[in-house]
């Protein structure tokens, strides 16, 4: 179970629901099972009703929160990894509280990349109707201009969709790991995505080791809730090197796939015996960087599609007239 790549801000806001309902209750002085009851017989979402309600179950046969919640897989290794810290603290419902506002943040993000995407997506549809428009107005052909329509939109949404399937986290490391490769060679996503994982790297880290988590085994976890392959490959080659006493920050500053302002903070961190709040700046530092880049993207790919598109709709109407005069120039002869 990874950090899914691919969620509707509907559903972000339905889980950030659902962690600040359990916080504040839990805040209030509820138990855990009262809420999760509470919850069960009015969910956020009609979407989670049976999800809370497995959750329910497994919490009354005994088993911990974040057990149940792993369990169901309905939620990502980061929630898990969190909430199995702010269990074994007892700070589970400022867990849910962080959790909520996390969820919350990406809803907004995951709103504000749609609404960015909302014209240049339209501006595409336009231009495959309009551009083959003028061909099917002067020869009738319905079949010529549905070949030039439906079938280039097709393709798109079909390629849309296997995005959309190849960008779920329940797929193989292997094909998570060669897709975080492509998508980190794009320009400016794939250093928001980078920036983005060190952010759950680094809250997952400080959490575990607050929850009095081994270094090693906080490591190991943080690096799988990060939802990058990449560094979760190579936090997993640390064991042999920490085991014959070198210290983290050591073996961190060893290792390219981080860079080297997270090396040199958490190394200060360390050594100054402030790692947790090295790691709460780092979080900040990245998520805010995450989305910033994010932000400019998503700026960008409009103006970039709108390029591609005047240029295309510019190249076939100077087609069209050069066609129009040389069919002129040959009745004329």
């Amino acid at each position: 179970m990874t950090m899914g790549l691919i969620f509707l801000p509907s559903q972000l806001e339905h889980r950030s629901d659902f962690y600040h309902q359990l916080g504040a209750m839990m805040t209030a002085g509820v138990p855990v099972i009262k809420a999760i009851e509470t919850q069960a017989a009015s969910p956020p979402s009609a979407s989670l009703k049976k999800p809370i309600s497995i959750l329910l179950d497994a919490v009354q046969r005994g088993a911990s929160f974040h057990e149940a919640i792993a369990a169901g897989r309905w939620m990502t290794s980061f929630d898990v990894t969190l909430l199995q810290a702010g269990e074994v603290s007892g700070r589970l419902d400022a867990t849910c509280t962080l959790l909520a506002k996390f969820y919350s943040n990406r809803a907004r993000l995951a709103r504000q990349v749609i609404s960015e995407l909302t014209y240049p997506i339209f501006l595409v549809h336009f231009a495959i109707f309009i551009i083959p428009f003028a061909s099917f107005f002067t020869t009738g052909d319905v079949g010529r201009y549905l070949a030039q329509t439906l079938g280039v939109l097709a393709p798109l949404y079909a390629t849309f969709a296997a995005g959309v399937l190849a960008c779920q986290g329940r797929n193989g490391k292997r094909w998570r790991a060669l897709l975080e490769a492509v998508l980190h060679r794009i320009p400016v996503l794939g250093a928001a995505r980078r920036s983005l994982a060190l952010a759950r790297l680094a809250n997952g880290l400080e959490a575990l080791l607050n929850a009095g988590v081994g270094i090693l085994e906080a490591w190991n976890l943080a690096s799988a809730a990060s939802g990058s392959p990449a560094l979760e490959k190579a936090v997993s080659n640390w064991q042999p090197k920490l085991l014959t006493g070198d210290t983290p920050a050591e073996v961190l500053n060893r290792t390219p796939e981080f860079p080297d302002m997270f090396k040199n903070l958490y190394y200060t961190g360390e050594i100054s015996g402030q790692t947790d709040q090295t790691l709460r700046r780092l979080n900040t530092f990245y998520e805010e960087e995450g989305i910033r880049k994010i932000n400019a993207f998503c700026k960008f790919l409009p103006r970039l599609l709108f390029l591609v598109v005047a240029l295309g709709i510019a190249i076939h109407v100077v087609g069209f007239w050069k066609s129009y005069f040389d069919t002129i120039n040959d009745v004329m002869k």
